[in-house]
């Protein structure tokens, strides 16, 4: 059935989360959760659509709305059959218009509007198989999956021959990872709790709702005051160190287990980590988080600017004697940024964005060096719709990638899910659940309610609110 994309639409929907403290730490102190919202549409009997979105904090959305009108052009009138032909192609396509490559290259807003469009691009994709995103990906041969990558600029790291092997390699137990992970579920950690906006009392509430729902993994923000982290870092430890907050029935997990060796666990079996958003220069995130050692985290996150590769590298020669790793990715702005930070051994966890790399092609490339290097993928998640989208990307790594998720968790913060028609969840275990419903694609779709009362600045709320700038 011959169809054609002949049309698209944006929508700049703004979350007023500034007003409850959600999402605030060291570097951003003023969080509106953001969508940079595209849909794509097709002509024929069966029209097909695409929902595809990229993450902002409030101020700028309306400017990577714009990038990603400019880029969306491009795509009218062509056949989405052609393009789900090769998506590392149409990658490519997308992102190699000489002028509009000029304001990046492969990094700030232009790029994020690329993923954008390359995540509905995939929604489409998925949606016209009949699958959830994950499904579609790991039921792809090893060809098939190598030419849906961005390999531009990383064959000195992992050549296509080279994936296609270590593809190869995992087959034989995708079937089996997949069973096994639909009765589990995909291990979560939860951030909710450690916000640098919330008072000591929210803290210890949340952390006792999050143990009793079954999390062991937890972070907090840092950065500000050390003598703020170091308390509600007590706080935290002395809840999640505790058994009687444990879930009914549960004994915790074993410290040292082979899956929770290297990471701090406590008597629990609980797990903390800190994240200081990028706020300090490298001898200084030396000299702070060595002050918190006394909180026992298994790693601290964006120690620094998210692209000084040998200023992680640094940070984490200085840290390991104290028994403390270094995990980032949330701002890396490309593959090349990973790339370096693996091949100089800089970092201990990846911590893949989907809205931060240009949509999935370019992710799965990420995910396929990680492999090759043995670092485990701890994916950035919270925002809004990063949670929806991240379970799929886990799920890839885990079941074709990988074959892992001993040491891997994936993000969790439970803010906004319910503006989605197909919502992330977690079950009694605190993992995520996965996603089933063969029509959610990306499950990315957005209530229309929800845009109509959030987007900026005319949607029901904001025009309530007289619209004042965010």
């Amino acid at each position: 059935m011959s169809r054609r994309i002949t049309r698209f639409e944006t929508h700049d929907v703004r979350f007023p989360t500034s007003l409850s403290g959600d999402g605030t730490d060291a570097m951003n102190t003023e969080c509106d959760y953001s969508s940079a919202y595209i849909s794509i549409f097709t002509d024929g009997e069966s029209p097909l659509v695409g929902h595809g979105m990229t993450f902002t904090i409030g101020r700028g959305n309306e400017i990577v709305c714009q990038a990603i009108t400019v880029l969306a052009k491009k795509l009218i009138d062509r056949d989405p059959e052609d393009l789900f032909k090769s998506m590392g192609k149409t990658w490519d396509w997308l992102s190699s218009d000489p002028q509009l490559r000029w304001i990046g290259p492969e990094k700030g807003v232009i790029h994020i509007a690329a993923g954008a469009v390359n995540n509905a691009l995939w929604d489409m994709f998925a949606r016209a198989r009949g699958k959830p995103l994950w499904k579609l990906v790991v039921d792809m041969t090893p060809e098939e999956l190598v030419d849906a990558t961005a390999f531009r600029y990383i064959t000195d790291a992992i050549t296509r021959d080279e994936a296609i092997a270590l593809l190869k390699a995992k087959e034989a137990g995708k079937k089996e990872r997949e069973t096994t992970v639909k009765e589990l579920g995909y291990p979560a950690y939860v951030t909710s709790a450690g916000w640098l906006g919330y008072s000591d009392e929210k803290v210890a509430r949340l952390t006792k709702e999050a143990v009793a729902a079954g999390f062991n993994h937890f972070k907090m923000k840092v950065g500000v005051d050390i003598e703020s982290d170091l308390r509600r870092g007590l706080i935290i430890r002395s809840i999640i160190d505790d058994p009687q907050h444990l879930p009914p029935g549960s004994k915790g997990r074993d410290p040292n287990s082979r899956e929770l060796q290297g990471k701090n666990a406590g008597p629990t079996g609980a797990v903390l980590m800190i994240d200081a958003n990028q706020v300090w220069d490298v001898p200084q995130a030396i000299e702070y988080v060595k002050k918190l050692e006394r909180i026992k985290p298994w790693f601290i996150e964006e120690p620094t600017a998210p692209d000084d590769i040998l200023g992680h590298a640094a940070i984490r020669k200085a840290l390991k004697p104290h028994g403390i790793g270094v995990a980032t990715g949330e701002h890396a702005h490309n593959r090349m940024v990973f790339k370096q930070l693996m091949q100089v051994d800089a970092i201990d966890v990846c911590q893949i964005d989907s809205c931060r790399l240009a949509g999935v092609s370019e992710v799965l490339s990420v995910l396929l060096m990680a492999a090759k290097f043995g670092v485990p993928v701890c994916p950035h998640a919270g925002g809004v719709g990063l949670c929806e989208y991240v379970i799929h990307l886990s799920l890839i790594d885990y079941i074709a990638v990988s074959g892992t998720m001993d040491r891997n968790v994936l993000e969790f913060v439970d803010h906004l899910h319910e503006h989605f028609l197909y919502p992330c969840s977690i079950n009694s275990k605190g993992r995520y659940n996965v996603p089933s419903n063969p029509a959610e694609g990306y499950s990315i779709e957005m209530h229309k309610q929800s845009i109509a009362e959030y987007e900026w600045p005319n949607g029901s709320y904001w025009a309530k609110t007289k619209g004042s700038e965010l």
